[in-house]
């Protein structure tokens, strides 16, 4: 028994399922989760001195690498100064007035600490400021682990949604609406069946809970018409895409503005951050300007901005970053197809920018409906010979592989090459 097993035997003692976060539990791939020692670049390294590849990032904020050099001299010196201060902070000033400037359409920033926070707080303000109780999400679209939005869809476009976990009461989602990601006619009857009572639409532009989904052409814009039609406010739900499709997130690289936005872990260089974003007169319905409340005493922590502040800034400086992005991922992409075209395995392969996501199904997936036909023991078994090639991909098919700049051309030729002689096994 290697000292993971080890480690996991002990923490299903004093941890439920072992784990602080289900999908760390490897369950839906039938192995023993790896514990994880240290990082650095594009590698994480476990307790047992095991050296893997790594395309989890941290879920995705590592966009530039594990223990950037830059980010960790920033955390290092404001640690000298203090850990939590349950005050105000100039930093959180600094990185507010910095989001501002790059993002489209936010004016204000309200700093929280986490991206569920951000979600559920911003679903809140989207209510008081118009008065309404209903929400649209999407099937298969995840924002987070808050009661209202942990619902699954009805048997029909118009039901109202029903919760996918115990302890969630009915009477708590039944205000909460499920559509169809990529169908603008499911949003349309939703709003027709409860005219005047949806408070807002939330999605992630590109669903990258869900495997990797992004927008068909025209959903985005389409959705921006339907809630300026109906009073609705639109939400961008951009914990995942936020800072990585663009330095102003998917609003700028899809031209698309939403009223709403919100950021999880990126904006902390991975630190536990987050926050929600919008326009001036939006944002100051939030107290003690306003009537909806929201508070937190880590809310803005001293060492979360300053890791972010030096995330942040290094993008802005270095803008090549994107443009060495959107190439690895491409290549990266291109290969993996490549790689389960030569070994005829039924393989889809889907990328935006720097997500990638293998669906192990014949047909191309274009919504979650296509991403559940995948053969999830496919998958698993794909997940597990990777490992044994020293490559940390997520441990579950819905979800992404995440890019970041330190991958270098090297380490995703390799990957397609063990790609192709994982896939030939299977």
């Amino acid at each position: 028994m290697d000292t993971s097993q080890q480690l996991f035997t002990a923490a299903c003692r004093v941890l439920p399922g072992g784990v602080n976060s289900p999908v760390r539990a490897y369950r839906s791939v039938g192995l023993t989760p790896r514990f994880i020692q240290r990082a650095r670049g594009s590698h994480v390294y476990d307790v047992d001195g095991r050296d893997y590849l790594d395309y989890v990032c941290s879920w995705g904020p590592m966009i530039l690498g594990h223990n950037h050099p830059v980010i960790r001299e920033a955390v290092e010196k404001a640690v000298r100064d203090g850990l939590s201060f349950g005050a105000p902070t100039p930093r959180e000033v600094e990185i507010a007035e910095l989001m501002v400037e790059l993002v489209p359409g936010i004016e204000m920033v309200r700093m929280v600490n986490s991206g569920t926070e951000a979600v559920m707080s911003a679903i809140r303000l989207a209510r008081g400021a118009t008065g309404r109780d209903k929400i649209i999400k999407f099937e298969g679209c995840y924002h987070g682990h808050s009661d209202c939005l942990l619902v699954a869809a009805g048997s029909s476009a118009l039901a109202g949604g029903h919760p996918s976990s115990a302890g969630v009461p009915e009477d708590i989602v039944k205000h909460t609406l499920t559509a169809q990601f990529n169908d603008l006619a499911s949003v349309e009857a939703l709003l027709d069946a409860w005219p005047e009572q949806v408070a807002c639409i939330i999605v992630e532009p590109v669903a990258a809970n869900m495997g990797v989904v992004g927008p068909a052409p025209g959903f985005l814009e389409g959705l921006r018409k339907l809630c300026d039609k109906s009073g609705a406010l639109l939400v961008f739900d951009e914990v995942i895409t936020g800072f990585r499709l663009a330095l102003g997130g998917a609003q700028a690289y899809y031209g698309v503005h939403a009223d709403l936005v919100t950021f999880g872990k990126i904006i902390g260089g991975g630190m536990p951050v987050g926050a929600y974003c919008g326009s001036r007169a939006l944002m100051e319905q939030v107290a003690p300007c306003g009537p909806v409340y929201q508070a937190g005493t880590l809310s803005g922590n001293p060492v979360a901005m300053a890791a972010g502040l030096a995330q942040l800034h290094y993008l802005k400086d270095h803008p090549e970053v994107y443009t060495q992005l959107s190439e690895k991922g491409a290549f990266l992409a291109e290969g993996l197809t490549r790689a389960a075209q030569k070994t005829g395995a039924a393989v889809q392969i889907n990328h935006v920018e720097s997500l990638c996501a293998p669906f192990f199904t014949p047909t191309p997936v274009t919504t979650f409906v296509d991403a559940k036909g995948s053969d999830l023991q496919a998958y698993a078994r794909y997940f597990a010979g990777m490992l044994q090639k020293g490559i940390a991909l997520a441990p579950a098919q819905f979800e992404a592989m995440f890019v970041s700049a330190a991958h270098t051309q090297e380490e995703l030729t390799y990957t397609i090459q063990a790609a192709e002689e994982v896939l030939a096994a299977l």
